[in-house]
């Protein structure tokens, strides 16, 4: 009797463990498995963030319609007559289009909406007849302001306010109501 040396992976296997070459097998299959089921994961999360942002852009495209709405409601309720009125309303810019019946009530409609919150730029693609008018000057309001303030550095006549109370109305409803920020227009002085 004696002792012989085997080579411990060759041979038949029953059923006392793995041969090496099995074990890799063993190995590979779960990395792959593992791997598989990873890449899975990333795709449903890659998946739910794409819908996320489909829908937040969505949102977002539902509240700049709104948005829009609510200025051409805003526009109309003041009684500009525009023809045509349209207003987009994108990542805080309007535009306008439309066609108004003077140069005045294009400046009144640029303005009623430019000071209206998260309305930080207008467009304006507003037509007016061939023989209106030329723009008005505007003034941006700053602290410590009036209209009579305003009236004397653009008429070199404070007592001229009315003027630019009434160029500016609907938006402004009180003389004494300006606020730092307004944009307002100065018509030409008569």
């Amino acid at each position: 009797m004696g002792v012989f040396d085997f080579v411990k992976e060759a041979g038949a296997k029953v059923g006392i463990g793995d041969s090496k070459a099995e074990k890799k097998e063993k190995e590979v299959a779960a990395a792959s498995a593992k791997a598989a089921k990873e890449a899975a994961q990333r795709a449903r999360e890659a998946a739910a963030n794409r819908g996320k942002r489909i829908a937040e852009r969505k949102a977002e495209k539902l509240d700049e319609s709104k948005k829009a709405a609510g200025l051409e409601m805003y526009v109309q309720n003041m009684g500009l007559e525009i023809k045509n009125l349209d207003i987009r309303f994108d990542d805080g810019m309007a535009t306008i289009s439309g066609e108004a019946k003077d140069q005045a009530t294009r400046e009144r409609a640029i303005l009623a909406i430019g000071n209206t919150q998260d309305v930080a730029q207008v467009h304006d693609d507003i037509t007016v007849p061939a023989n209106a008018k030329q723009e008005s000057v505007m003034h941006v309001v700053e602290s410590g302001d009036t209209l009579w303030k305003i009236a004397e550095e653009h008429y070199k006549d404070g007592s001229k306010y009315p003027a630019i109370f009434e160029a500016n109305k609907p938006m402004l409803t009180d003389p004494d109501l300006i606020f730092p920020g307004q944009v307002l227009r100065i018509p030409d002085a008569d």
